[in-house]
């Protein structure tokens, strides 16, 4: 039986070809073709809302997938891009919305946010890296959740922000061998616990950011050998977990229907 770990390394190890499998699939690559196609034609957001395909693709390469129906809160994120500090997607605390403005940033390059590598080819590398991770998860959700963790990790500079991210905080949990009610305990405690034991800087080191997933996968597979688990719950695609009370919040006080 191939071991989590051993089925992470096979793909992180050459994550290069790993990433251009993934890309060759029939239907990545017909998604990819069409989106390169046509993304260039979008010159404001209702064009975008316009083409269900484009908003898909681009929706899923930043892996909010699971909030594609909101689509009167994913305007709101678009419409009042990042560049002021009480812009919408800067008062959430999933850096994902942020991700997805400066990939397709209406608000500051209009007409031409299109136009630029970041909306096209930065876009089709995010959606075959999340393409990958799902691929893996379908197999071992231990591997998604490392090839996770593997890429946001580096971003994060606090504990709050591994937190903010169910899949994250799961990874770290596991990692610290934290019971499921930590997970309930005060956020400060949680924070102070995860800081004291973990050096937020290590995740900008690649060697100690691969000895940490090497520790993970290992006790993974000793904590899920023979227990159900669902491989997207952490990912927010399940019943509305992963996703944030306050996120809730702010998608019901939004008509739905994408104006």
């Amino acid at each position: 039986m191939t071991t989590t770990y051993t089925s992470y390394q096979m793909i992180a190890g050459n994550l290069t070809k790993s990433l251009e499998r993934v890309s060759e699939q029939p239907d990545v690559a017909r998604e990819t073709e069409y989106y390169l196609a046509n993304i260039g034609n979008v010159k404001t957001i209702d064009d975008f809302y316009a083409d269900a395909r484009l908003y898909n693709y681009a929706i899923k390469a930043h892996g909010l997938e699971d909030m594609g129906y909101a689509k009167a809160f994913m305007r709101k994120v678009l419409t009042e891009g990042i560049d002021t500090d009480d812009a919408f997607a800067k008062q959430l605390t999933d850096s994902r919305y942020t991700d997805l403005v400066e990939s397709l940033n209406f608000a500051r390059n209009g007409t031409a946010a299109t136009s630029f590598e970041k909306a096209q080819k930065g876009v089709v590398d995010k959606y075959t890296r999340q393409t990958l991770e799902q691929n893996a998860g379908e197999e071992n959700s231990g591997v998604r959740l490392a090839l996770y963790f593997e890429r946001m990790a580096p971003s994060i500079t606090n504990a709050y922000g591994l937190l903010a991210d169910e899949a994250l905080a799961q990874v770290t949990r596991t990692l610290l061998q934290m019971p499921g009610e930590f997970a309930a305990s005060d956020i400060d405690k949680q924070a102070a616990a995860i800081e004291n034991a973990i050096d937020i800087k290590d995740f900008q080191d690649p060697a100690k950011l691969s000895k940490m997933l090497e520790r993970f996968t290992a006790l993974w597979e000793i904590n899920n050998s023979s227990d159900p688990y669902d491989p997207l719950a952490v990912f927010g695609s399940s019943s509305g977990y992963g996703i944030s009370s306050d996120l809730l919040l702010s998608i019901n006080t939004l008509k739905l229907g994408g104006r």
